[in-house]
């Protein structure tokens, strides 16, 4: 019976680390520098448009009614100018990241190689923070505005009155279960909803616009009621401009989209290196989400502004929140109303597919990485879990209410808008391209701006915004606290000289003095050995090889380990490393040696001076400080088995 257990929990830890990036790229295969004619095995763009689709399109199912509400007889107006920054701005911005970071990792890759060491880490994670903020919203709220259209529906109001919470939390857990069991089955639920979505919108726009034309008095209400209230077209202009930025939520999709990069399928000579496929096709995914999304707003917040009264689109409305739905009920019957009703819960549902995308490319990209998650954070399964049970956590705080967490939403879009924009400035400027630096430093005005006005319009979503970066930088420091006695190097690469030492003290017993480089003069070195000598009681006829290591970024956690071997003063053979953390460095040149000679090797340190909690403090942050405990304590957790371990003596 045992037996069985342990195989069943095998299996299932098998079925849950399997592959640690492998959505929607079919089997693991060989990485592409190696096989540069094996192509990006991947999705075409048009059926990850969709997965980014299911997130972008959605909108449209509350967009016009936000948009009513916010601009009121100037919604259409106010809507072709969001059109317009969305093609004029963020769709160029979008598409020079794509060039700029080609594997999904966005602006925050490119911002982050700006700055360097703890400051960089922490830029990283202040933005994965709003990216959190914006993927998660995204699922809890299109989750929660699914479960809206379903308890509000005339024929199912009154059995699931006061469900909308436990109505939401299913929905996230079936999409997590989709996501467990595999992207390429996500893909395929994305292109059906959006296609079925996108044609039922087609049949109310058309049905709306007959409408239009043939009671042709409610365009003449519509611009009479329009003069009457803001007198000219300037002062229209003028008032779309400022209200502009409560139409923010319209401009999601963006991040999403490239974040979802890395599943675009590119040429067959595509390398890791230069995507050029995969680029081309994920411009092609922007651009034509873009030009689709822009039609369908134009149409949809024009044909709801001239035919439905205003006062539905207030809370508690007919139209409040579901003006397309109302238009389908109103003019094409309860027939195709419920149906227009079932496929938009669904895309709403499943709006958080996209943005569960881009929190599995990102996050595994970059904690894991910074030591500041486990392993088992690189893998898909695990962390759907993860961020499921999240959801759950922000669905139960904020009751599945659409309007509280729409301020947090826009926030964590637009601050990732500005960044990009921002990113593609600055690499422009590198790329002594004044025109697009230009033009991409207006871009970015403009982005600052709505951000700045949405931050003082709705505060609540900043607040959110910073509960999610100091849950990521706690829980990150945490991690990287509990794994900073892992050995961190990756590869050992000696050079001929250092590999001709190892092996030279290989023949006898493997002495190795730790040394901190002042001068390094002759007197150093003797003054180091002589002391090493007396503090360890060892016999003048024993060989020591001198070990001196760089810190380069202490911030880093995994990286490999360069050593390079010279002879100075003509008689003291010292071994260089550069690495991250000089105890590491130190436990994985002994581990090397060991496995290279067969002989197990000894160490010898000077006790550090200070206090050592301060001395702890140093290695954790700065990579030096209490080198010798540091050094054994890797070893040991390295090196289960004592009797091969190698030996570490202080004096």
């Amino acid at each position: 019976m045992a037996t069985t257990n342990n195989t069943r929990n095998s299996t299932l830890r098998a079925w849950m680390l399997e592959g640690l990036s492998d959505m929607g790229k079919g089997k693991p295969s060989r990485p592409m520098e190696t096989a540069p004619d094996s192509g990006h095995k991947g999705q075409p763009w048009y059926r990850v448009m969709c997965l980014t689709g299911v997130d972008y399109f959605s909108t449209l199912g509350y967009q016009p009614g936000i948009a009513a509400l916010a601009a009121g007889l100037l919604s259409p107006i106010a809507t072709i100018v969001l059109v317009v920054v969305t093609l004029a701005g963020a769709l160029p911005v979008y598409r020079r990241v794509t060039e700029e970071s080609p594997h999904g990792e966005g602006s925050i890759a490119m911002l982050s190689r700006l700055l360097s060491f703890w400051k960089g880490k922490l830029f990283v994670l202040t933005l994965l923070g709003f990216a959190a903020t914006d993927f998660l919203i995204t699922i809890t709220l299109s989750a929660a505005d699914a479960s809206t259209h379903l308890v509000e529906n005339p024929h199912l109001e009154s059995a699931l009155h006061d469900k909308q919470v436990l109505i939401t939390m299913i929905l996230i857990a079936l999409l997590g279960a989709v996501f467990l069991k595999g992207f390429l089955e996500a893909i395929g639920v994305a292109v059906a909803l959006v296609a079925i979505y996108l044609a039922l919108n087609a049949v109310v726009v058309v049905t709306g616009v007959w409408h239009v034309l043939t009671e042709g008095h409610v365009v003449t209400d519509w611009t009479a009621s329009l003069t009457q209230e803001h007198g000219n077209v300037f002062a229209m202009i003028g008032v779309a401009l400022l209200v502009f930025p409560k139409l923010a939520l319209g401009l999601s999709g963006f991040e999403t989209g490239v974040a979802v990069m890395p599943h675009v399928k590119g040429d067959p000579g595509d390398k890791e290196s230069d995507p050029v496929g995969r680029i081309r096709g994920t411009k092609k995914l922007l651009t034509t989400a873009a030009l689709i999304m822009s039609v369908f707003l134009i149409a949809t917040s024009f044909i709801t502004t001239v035919l439905i009264p205003h006062e539905k689109f207030e809370s508690g409305g007919e139209a409040n929140g579901r003006a397309l739905a109302y238009l389908a009920h109103e003019y094409l019957g309860n027939t195709f109303g419920t149906i227009y009703d079932g496929s938009t819960i669904l895309i709403l549902w499943f709006a958080g597919a996209s943005a569960m995308a881009g929190l599995l490319n990102l996050m595994p990209r970059y904690l894991p990485k910074y030591g500041m998650a486990p392993h088992w954070a690189r893998a898909v399964r695990p962390m759907v879990i993860v961020f499921t049970l999240v959801a759950f956590l922000v669905t139960w705080i904020f009751d599945a209410d659409v309007d509280a967490q729409g301020g947090a939403y826009a926030t964590g879009v637009l601050v990732l808008i500005c960044s990009a924009a921002i990113a593609v400035t600055i690499a422009a400027r590198k790329a002594g391209q004044r025109g697009w630096t230009i033009a991409f430093g207006v871009i970015s005005a403009v982005f600052l701006y709505t951000t700045v006005v949405n931050i003082i319009e709705r505060p609540d979503g900043v607040k959110i915004g910073a509960c999610f970066i100091a849950g990521i930088i706690l829980i990150s420091l945490l991690s990287r606290l509990g794994r900073a006695f892992e050995l961190r190097v990756t590869h050992v690469e000696p050079d001929d000289m250092a590999e001709r030492f190892i092996r030279d003290v290989g023949s006898r017993t493997p002495r190795f003095v730790a040394n901190e480089p002042d001068n390094r003069d002759a007197a150093e070195y003797r003054a180091k050995k002589d002391q090493i000598r007396a503090d360890n009681d060892i016999p003048g006829t024993e060989d020591f090889v001198f070990v001196e290591v760089t810190v380069t970024d202490p911030s880093e956690f995994e990286a490999g380990l360069t050593v390079r071997g010279e002879v100075l003063h003509d008689r003291y053979r010292v071994l260089t490393l550069e690495s991250s953390s000089v105890p590491n460095a130190l436990a994985a040149l002994l581990l090397h040696s060991r496995d290279l000679t067969g002989t197990r090797p000894h160490i010898y340190f000077e006790w550090t001076e200070g206090n050592p909690f301060a001395n702890f403090l140093r290695f954790f942050l700065f990579g030096q400080g209490e080198i010798a405990p540091v050094t054994r304590e890797i070893l040991r957790e390295a090196e289960p088995d004592r009797d091969r371990r190698p030996r570490v003596h202080v004096g």
